[in-house]
């Protein structure tokens, strides 16, 4: 019989997404044009899952907001809260008296595939799911002997096998014994690794499932990658208005109430959402995702970005390999570049980014003027005025001013 309730890890900020999760939590973060978690829900509701527990802390109003019990997606969910965010074991606890029986545990800022829920949900012992990597540099590692976990090693120089922790267990009642004896780590946190390493020493039998689908979301950039991976299942809809002589080349969705202009020309997959002004004569180029109430100008040209609700990008700008936080205007002329002149791989604040293609960052709220340039790599932080003709490069602080 397979397990019908699933926690969800939701309560942290997700601090590496600076300075997009300075206003709302990670999983709240739009790919396609659903916060993150949206589609790991759809997921597991395609995989059974009918009762979802949502362990929620930081901006928990945004969350119960959007997603109620969840009858709009036809399942339940409940709320459990972390009101400090002690650790993944921690967050667990918090749900101990609202399941009853196995439940999966999944973390909520990733997105895996209904066909591998379906097939953890079905197993009767602690289970982990594991996907193969290439490049294991900064994962949680399984070290496994036959079908059994022996150990779990968090992003160690060595690694012991190719087996990455992808965040999807199955849990049975005896993790809650295990995660009353786990201590802090050396971060101060409870671990649900921790507990998991716990019951392996006193001889608790823990397998593991290999995965064929994750959307693993660490950075800023990862967003871009899940964006075009799920905008590539994107289901054509037109709901808005489409003017005489604009081009639409599917598959490409536009949301009720949004007006497509004259001129324009869309290449899909791309999402528009709700109430938007799209043109006239601008070119959207594929994986682009566009939110509620948004204005894509004259003579703009957008390509792989994510612009957030209410984002507008009026006239003479060009868009590239972006994310656009909410409240955003760009200034006529605006450009971000997206590619260094050697085309080797951009690094943002000393990190890789592994794309040779990436532009910028934009938190909620940042304001452009005319003919400004953002070099490629920039964060600016929520709330940031860019003066005409400025060029910004580097990590900005919010509330900066560049002139």
């Amino acid at each position: 019989m397979s397990t019908t309730t699933a926690v969800l890890l939701a309560a942290g900020e997700g601090s590496r997404m600076r300075p997009l999760t300075y206003t709302r939590p990670k999983v709240m973060l739009p790919i396609a044009n659903r916060p993150i978690l949206e589609h790991l829900l759809i997921e597991a509701r395609e995989a059974g899952i009918a009762d979802f527990i949502l362990v929620v802390g930081y901006h928990d109003e945004q969350l119960r907001e959007y997603f109620g019990d969840g009858r709009r997606w036809s399942i339940s969910i409940r709320y459990s809260s972390q009101r400090r965010q002690a650790g993944t074991a921690d967050a667990v606890r918090t749900a101990e008296g609202m399941v009853d029986g196995s439940f999966l545990l999944m973390n909520g800022d990733m997105v895996v595939n209904r066909k591998d829920i379906a097939r953890m949900a079905k197993k009767e012992t602690t289970t982990i799911g594991v996907i193969e990597v290439e490049d294991t540099r900064d994962l949680g590692l399984l070290e496994v002997k036959g079908t059994r976990v022996v150990r779990i090693h968090e992003k160690v120089r060595v690694a012991p096998s190719n087996l990455a922790n992808a965040g999807l267990y199955l849990f049975t009642p005896e993790v809650f014994e295990a995660i009353a004896n786990t201590p802090k780590s050396p971060r101060g946190e409870y671990e649900i690794t921790a507990t998991l390493q716990i019951m392996i020493g006193g001889g608790g039998r823990i397998g593991f499932q290999k995965i064929g689908y994750w959307l693993d979301l660490s950075y800023p950039w990862h967003l871009l990658n899940a964006n075009e991976a799920l905008l590539a299942r994107l289901e054509p809809a037109i709901e808005g208005e489409v003017e005489p002589n604009a081009v639409i080349k599917p598959p490409v969705s536009i949301g009720a109430g949004t007006i497509v202009r004259s001129g324009s020309y869309i290449v899909g997959p791309v999402a528009i959402g709700r109430d938007c002004k799209i043109g006239p004569n601008c070119y959207i180029r594929p994986s682009t995702s566009i939110g509620d109430g948004c204005h894509i100008g004259t003579s703009v040209e957008i390509k792989n970005t994510i612009i957030m609700n209410h984002s507008d990008v009026p006239h003479l700008s060009y868009v590239g390999d972006s994310i656009i936080g909410e409240h955003c205007n760009l200034g006529a002329g605006t450009k971000i570049a997206n590619l260094r002149l050697d085309e080797k791989d951009i690094s943002v604040a000393g990190i890789s980014t592994r794309r040779r293609k990436f532009g910028a960052v934009l938190g909620d709220s940042v304001k452009t003027g005319i003919n400004s340039s953002i070099n490629l790599g920039t964060m600016i932080g929520n709330g940031t005025f860019v003066g005409p003709g400025a060029v910004v490069s580097g990590v900005i602080a919010p509330g900066s001013r560049v002139f």
